[in-house]
């Protein structure tokens, strides 16, 4: 069948193979279907998120956002083809046809992945592409979870024959094996002729000779070199032998020239090392003197004092900017230098089936060491990422990610292979029933050390108090529970300007825009204060507000604490002012149609005809006969009467000092001639009787029917009553609708705009808004034991224990309405003497402030897709700052520290003389406010 709307894309004798709702209904079918059998080797596609969108607003998917589900505005033209240009660069890979994917991308932000039959019904639809296929993955074969392997490693391969350079794509958890057979086939030589070369940096770390090992177990990284090496003897080779194992002597190879930025930083090659590297295997002991030859490590001293010791850089192995950032701060805490530095393998938990059996500790703690030996040679991580892969499954691969995220899993994996306690003990979670907090919280955090005990638990994790109380039973709740870092919300920084159009309920007064200035992160009880102070609204009256799309009321926005993240610029904004308790009285929804003079139109083109705005109004529930009805309408079009209407040749409508009266329209006896003509279909608008003021109808939400308004009640499927109203000449004539018809968007750019201020905005706001009590969301309902239901209760969190190494996220990632934001905002921190005695509330008189001192920070700069993440860290003993970013370490001045990239602040707690008093010290630095 041919839909209308599809004009303009096809041609005229082509016919779509499905409407809108089959295209949904199919591919939702495919998805499905292609989900429950999800094989090893499947292969899913990926489609620009921009087009995706789009198709979904063609078909009416619904969207789930923070503040639950809504369905998105129907879009009313069929996209165009798929464009996948952006996310593909110009280069290919030789010998491929496959176009090289963007390296920043982000899935759910610059693409989304479909099965492979889903590609093929869309290609089949839409035409366009390119075609990007790639394969799924299984990660573990016990449990059906798989990755899609969006970023195949990438290699450069070396041959030693030639000294010539190919690149070669295959996936990261192909075995060895199958990296010979791509190599023969690509360079016509036998397997049995040839041995190929770990050659990370143009050094020769190991040969890859274990067949059945992955590239990853292999620690074969992104854009790496490998080396092809001929099985003959050393004078016919190529190369001399004076060959170490470390570097070739006929072939000078300097450091790559790859010009490749990974995440906006520097490039991932960052010089030629030709450091003596260890050339005994791996083993499976716990010795934290273990020596890694694949990570081409240079030889380290076991942590005597030197100059230079803490300052080494780590390389970046193709986006791993947001993991060397989160590990150059972990092994610049102060407790943590001092325990892996010792030996700690006395404490690896090898039972613990949370962990890795202490092999994520080994590698960390090997890590720390070689970067505290001496000298400044930059390291690559190439075994610890592996071991922390195989933790978190997530991080695997070269897709850029949250440095944040990677610092839970990573200290929570720390734990898990250093925890203490081998068997956990059962421990059944009890009440409080009505003990003292101390108690409680005392006995709550020896049931958590009895079965978490660990150096992390020692110095990363505090506790706190949730208190839940019921908003119908009050029924308090309260729990204590452990923390391993704060992650605070960022408070507002710059106020965003909404217009607002006004319309009176009671036909009091004209609609009149207004634009009010609130915070940026607020909610809509805000904007409703704001409204109501600007438009000077009666402590009698309400305003009720809605978003109008398409000259209907898209939504109410009737939740008090929806955040304004949801209303977009574009958007139009109207409120209605109501009498107070106007939400007990049926509700009357007036929407306007311009009148047909002409024969019947076919039904899909009727909401195209709604003019104006809507008008809203209440009436008594027992009071929705058609007199009532046309009274209400009448009272709200009172301003629009046009002058010439007042006079006596008009009978329609009558002014008294409250506005029109019932009394001033005349109707027939029972109203029927007010209804002669109407129709559903016809549209004969026409028929009308001379003494009636206005046509109306009954009709649905989108003004797409008309029926018939009933003399004695209308009361019709919940609290809204909604009636159309015809426009003709005579109407026109009698009322000017100019006032209602082209309403101000919520924001125009380059109207009324000017330089913002940007508001103060320091840690102590963010730690304020962090503990100020706020309900759960719709989709985090609390079940109260006192109502036996699940309630929408408010939520208080306080700080009752803070550990020794204090760590706080600033939550910089914001997710709106169909898409994800980031907050450059400043947040001014203290470096000296953070006082956190205001926040903790398990403190009695005499007991020493807990005071805090800067010591670390993850910086993230850019935007979601192409950013990259650094850290600034103190070397403690030295008193002194260094920025790390990958392989880079630079000295940095202390004042150079606070900026507006700060992510993550580590801080750690100083021993200070001062005890608890009414006197909180601040630190000078911080500052009220911030101009722009």
């Amino acid at each position: 069948m041919t839909i209308p709307s599809a004009e303009g894309f096809l041609q005229a004798s082509s016919c779509l193979p499905c409407t809108a709702e089959e295209e949904r209904e199919l591919v939702d079918a495919l998805t499905r279907e292609a989900e429950e059998n999800v094989k090893d080797g499947d292969l899913r596609y990926l489609v620009s998120q921009s087009w995706w969108m789009e198709w979904q607003r063609y078909v009416g998917l619904v969207s789930c956002d923070e503040n639950g589900t809504e369905q998105l505005p129907q879009a009313t033209t069929r996209p165009g083809q798929i464009d996948n240009s952006k996310l593909v660069s110009a280069e290919t890979i030789s010998g491929n046809e496959e176009p090289e994917l963007q390296r920043t991308l982000i899935d759910g932000k610059d693409y989304t992945l479909v099965p492979q039959q889903v590609w093929r019904k869309l290609f089949q639809w839409y035409k366009g592409g390119p075609e990007i296929p790639r394969k799924v993955i299984f990660d573990s074969p016990t449990h059906k979870a798989y990755i899609v392997d969006v970023y195949p490693l990438c290699l450069k391969l070396i041959d030693g024959r030639e000294y010539s350079e190919q690149n070669i794509r295959i996936s990261r958890k192909a075995k060895i094996h199958e990296l010979y057979l791509v190599v023969c086939s690509l360079m016509s030589v036998e397997q049995s002729e040839i041995v190929i070369w770990d050659y990370y940096q143009r050094s020769k770390s190991k040969k890859l000779t274990n067949l059945n090992e992955t590239l990853e177990e292999a620690q074969i990284n992104m854009d790496q070199e490998i080396l092809l090496e001929m099985k003959l003897d050393e004078s016919s080779s190529g190369f001399s032998s004076r060959s170490t194992n470390n570097e070739l002597a006929l072939i000078p190879l300097g450091p790559s020239t790859s010009s490749l930025s990974i995440a906006g930083g520097p490039t991932i090659s960052n010089g030629f090392s030709s450091g003596i590297g260890s050339s005994f295997s791996q083993d499976n002991s716990f010795s934290p003197l273990l020596k890694d030859s694949a990570d081409g490590y240079n030889s380290f001293s076991n942590g005597t004092k030197d100059d230079t010791h803490g300052l080494s850089g780590l390389h970046n192995l193709g986006n791993t900017c947001f993991m060397n950032s989160a590990i150059q701060s972990l092994v610049h805490t102060p407790p943590l230098v001092e325990y892996f530095l010792e030996d700690y393998t006395r404490e690896i938990n090898t039972e613990n089936p949370l962990g890795l059996q202490g092999e994520l500790a080994v590698a960390f703690g090997e890590l720390l060491r070689k970067l505290w030996s001496s000298g400044r040679t930059s390291v690559a991580p190439r075994a610890f990422k592996a071991k922390l892969s195989r933790f978190a499954p997530q991080f695997s691969g070269y897709n850029q990610h949250d440095s944040q995220e990677l610092l839970a899993f990573l200290l929570d994996g720390l734990h898990e292979d250093l925890n203490r306690v081998k068997k956990k003990p059962y421990i059944e979670a009890k009440d409080a029933d009505g003990r003292p907090d101390d108690e409680f919280a005392e006995e709550c955090w020896n049931n958590h050390k009895a079965r978490n005990d660990s150096i992390i638990v020692d110095k990363f994790q505090g506790q706190y108090k949730s208190t839940l109380v019921c908003p119908v039973c009050n029924k308090i709740s309260v729990t204590f529970d452990p923390f391993m870092y704060l992650s605070l919300p960022l408070p507002s920084t710059v106020t965003r300007m909404i217009t607002v159009t006004v319309f009176s309920g009671t036909g009091d007064a004209f609609p009149m825009p207004f634009t009010v200035t609130v915070q940026k992160n607020g909610n809509c009880r805000d904007l409703t204060k704001a409204l109501a102070d600007v438009c000077c609204l009666k402590s009698s009256d309400a305003l009720l507000l809605a978003e109008v799309y398409e000259r209907r009321i898209y939504r109410y926005l009737t939740n008090p604490i929806e955040g304004l993240h949801n209303i977009k610029d574009e958007d139009i904004l109207v409120a209605y002012r109501l009498p107070i308790g106007h939400e007990k009285h049926m509700r009357l929804e007036i929407l306007h149609r311009r009148a047909d003079r002409c024969a019947a139109e076919p039904q899909f083109n009727i909401n195209r005809k709604l003019i104006g705005c809507p008008f809203v109004t209440c009436i008594p529930n027992d009071s929705t006969g058609k007199s009532d009805i046309y009274a209400a309408v009448s009272a709200v079009l009172a301003p629009f009467v046009r002058a010439k209407a007042h006079g006596p040749d008009v009978s329609a409508v009558k002014l008294n000092g409250n506005g029109p009266s019932l009394d001033g329209i005349v109707l027939t006896d029972n109203g029927a001639t007010c209804e002669e003509g109407l129709s559903t279909s016809t549209g004969d608008d026409h028929a009308v009787d001379e003494h009636v003021p206005f046509q109306l109808s009954m009709t649905d939400e989108k003004g797409s029917v008309r029926n018939a308004i009933d003399a004695d009640s209308n009361r019709g499927l919940g609290i809204v009553i909604r009636v159309l109203m015809d426009w003709s000449d005579r109407e026109h004539e009698m009322y000017n609708i100019d006032y209602m018809d082209e309403l101000p968007e919520v924001f125009k750019h380059g109207f009324l705009s000017k330089k913002t201020r940007q508001e103060a905005v320091n840690l102590f706001s963010c730690l304020d808004a962090f503990l100020k009590e706020e309900p759960l969301g719709p989709d985090d309902m609390w079940y109260c034991p006192g109502c036996k239901e699940h309630r929408q209760a408010s939520k208080k969190l306080d700080l009752w224990r803070l550990p020794e190494i204090l760590v706080v996220h600033l939550k910089r990632f914001s997710y709106s309405r169909y898409m994800k934001n980031k907050l450059d905002t400043f947040v001014n921190f203290p470096i000296h003497d953070l006082n956190m005695s205001k926040y903790v509330k398990q403190m009695s008189r005499g007991d020493r402030q807990p005071m805090y001192e800067l010591y670390a920070v993850i910086n993230h700069y850019g935007g979601l897709g192409g950013g990259h993440y650094s850290a600034y860290a103190k070397l403690v003993e030295e008193d002194n700052w260094y920025h790390f970013d990958d392989s880079h370490v630079s000295s940095v001045n202390e004042d150079a520290i606070r900026t507006s990239a700060a992510y993550v602040l580590f801080y750690r707690r100083v021993r200070g003389s001062c005890t608890v008093s009414n006197g909180v010290p601040v630190d000078i630095e911080m500052v009220d406010s911030l101009e722009t």
